[in-house]
């Protein structure tokens, strides 16, 4: 049942995004989704309404680009806990940065194994 929800609430969420692209009348780029997720799943995030969709999505929720966004309030929330203002800005980093560390290393391997044609 968790792989089904997280199918559904992940599908859903992508669908909202190519949703915006194909039916706004301004010219929605990839770009325009990308950040809008992120501020969007920040903002969710930071008024307590992203961890029931994550508790009920599981990956569906946290892999798209506004669980990245989740990731980044929720530790800028516990840095200002733990470490009061200062900690607001360190927290959103340290809580995401296995992820971004991640993302560019596994970039580097494959920038290197394959090489583009064009």
């Amino acid at each position: 049942m968790s792989l089904l929800m997280a199918f559904l609430i992940g599908g859903a969420i992508c669908l909202v995004g190519q949703l915006i692209m194909d039916l706004t009348p301004f010219n929605v780029t990839p770009g325009h989704v990308l950040v809008g997720y992120v501020c969007a799943g920040a903002i969710i995030s930071a008024l307590n309404l992203y961890q029931p969709l994550v508790d009920l999505g599981g990956a569906g929720a946290t892999i798209p680009l506004s669980g990245f966004g989740h990731a980044l309030a929720q530790g800028a929330i516990e840095g200002a806990r733990s470490n009061g203002l200062l900690g607001v800005f360190g927290g959103g980093l340290e809580a995401t940065a296995v992820g971004i560390a991640a993302a560019v290393v596994f970039g580097y391997i494959v920038a290197v194994i394959f090489n583009p044609q064009g």
